[in-house]
């Protein structure tokens, strides 16, 4: 026990030498092999002395407050570009110059990400590595411009641990083995991804599209790995039915939204045919919303749609019992009433079009018509999975990309505007 404290106490220092030996080297000739032993050390650190190692770097890593504050005054009193120059500079923190440097050894722009992601889950227990975590993604966001990214697309042909990491980070509709990942890249099934440079065997996100000859409703035919492929000269409409990333260290660094456009604009050229871009798309969290918000005051809606929100939640008495409750009891939509599923329809509706501008609002939904796509339309038992179910009711949403007016609705929606279809707004 003893010896073993000892033995994590040495490479604990030797973490810290290495880190103050790193960012005090002025020459460029050794900074790559001190960046290399810096990672070294890292890795034989545990979980705990990590945690510790972080807080190092928060705590002892600042800008001074008294350069800040007289390079503020000074810029105040003559807004000079001098002046601008040194109140970045002395404004800036130690631990991005220390990620610059570290990030030139071999492997080092990995463990950047690494480290980012060991610093998002100690996050919510450890708020105070806040400012590691935007230093982190600050830096990560200029590494990952998409002007540095490249697209690939994947296929069957690809290397084989780049088709085990698309079957590994499948996170809308998980992939069943290599039958259901083959049938996903055959001819009418394409997968796409951003590749970086310095990880040019790690996919970051990926996207995969159905293209059809209309838009679906529901999920199961686009995912039944026993379905024939379809001739190309029936393709009009390409569907974006999944987006996964495959790094968590970068979560917030936007890709997803670049992917989908340039791969929009890749399908086009391939296939002028194609007329429509849309998705077929989750609606995670809306069981979740109706259970907790059912009575929170909903003051900001229409007079109108207010009246039909206290409608559809009488209908399955949604301030007395949860909605894990009824569907622990057998609940599913095939058993729904008219009433019912006009109710649930109207819900979710609701649900999209006034909360997902908001603060907390759908996740999916936010990154779609911040896109600048459109609430197109709303689909009964497009999900009948277990997933789909608990989720969101078997229910999901189409979001319809018109490439002439992204930037347009994406502007709209950024000032808590909503584009939908006359179909969804005949639900409410």
């Amino acid at each position: 026990m003893i010896l073993d404290k000892m033995l994590k106490a040495r490479h604990m220092s030797k973490t810290l030498s290495a880190t103050k030996k790193l960012l005090s080297e002025r020459g460029e000739s050794n900074a790559a092999s001190m960046a290399s032993d810096l990672i070294e050390n890292f890795k034989t650190l545990d979980d705990e002395q990590k945690s510790e190692y972080f807080l190092h770097l928060s705590e002892k890593l600042n800008p001074s407050p008294a350069d800040v504050l007289s390079a503020a005054e000074l810029y105040s009193k003559d807004p000079s570009a001098d002046n601008f120059v040194w109140l970045m500079k002395v404004s800036e923190s130690p631990r991005q110059e220390l990620l610059r440097r570290l990030n030139r050894a071999p492997g080092g722009t990995h463990m950047i990400i690494d480290m980012r992601h060991q610093v998002l889950k100690l996050l919510p227990k450890k708020p105070e590595l806040k400012a590691v975590d935007a230093d982190m993604q600050h830096l990560l966001n200029s590494w990952f411009n998409p002007g540095f990214l490249k697209m690939h697309q994947v296929d069957w042909k690809s290397p084989a641990h780049i088709l085990e990491k698309i079957i590994q980070h499948e996170a809308v509709h998980e992939i069943d083995g290599w039958d259901d990942l083959r049938r996903r890249l055959q001819p009418d099934r394409r997968c796409f991804s951003f590749f970086h440079p310095q990880l040019p065997d790690e996919p970051l996100i990926f996207v995969e599209v159905a293209l059809l000859p209309d838009i679906p409703e529901s999920i199961a035919p686009l995912v039944d790995k026993k379905s024939s492929a379809l001739e190309s000269n029936q393709y009009k409409c390409a569907i974006f039915y999944s987006i996964s990333n495959c790094q968590p260290g970068l979560r917030g660094v936007s890709m997803g939204n670049f992917l989908i456009k340039r791969v929009a604009e890749s399908l086009k050229k391939e296939f002028p045919s194609l007329k429509t871009f849309c998705t077929l798309s989750p609606i995670p969290g809306l069981m979740e919303w109706l259970g907790s918000h059912a009575d929170l005051p909903l003051d900001h809606l229409k007079p109108a749609v207010l009246e039909k929100y206290q409608e559809a939640i009488k209908v399955f008495n949604l301030k007395e019992k949860s909605w894990h409750d009824r569907l622990q009891n057998g609940w599913h939509p095939d058993l729904s009433s008219l009433k019912e599923k006009e109710a649930l329809m109207a819900l979710c509706a609701i649900y999209l079009l006034y909360y997902s501008p908001r603060r907390g609002g759908n996740s999916v939904a936010k990154f779609h018509l911040g896109n600048g796509a459109k609430l197109h339309r709303i689909n009964w038992s497009g999900d009948l999975s277990k997933k789909g179910i608990k989720q969101s009711a078997g229910l999901m949403v189409n979001y319809l990309y018109d490439l002439d007016k992204v930037e347009d609705n994406h502007e709209r929606f950024v000032n808590g505007e909503v584009i939908y279809s006359r179909a969804v707004s005949q639900l409410v």
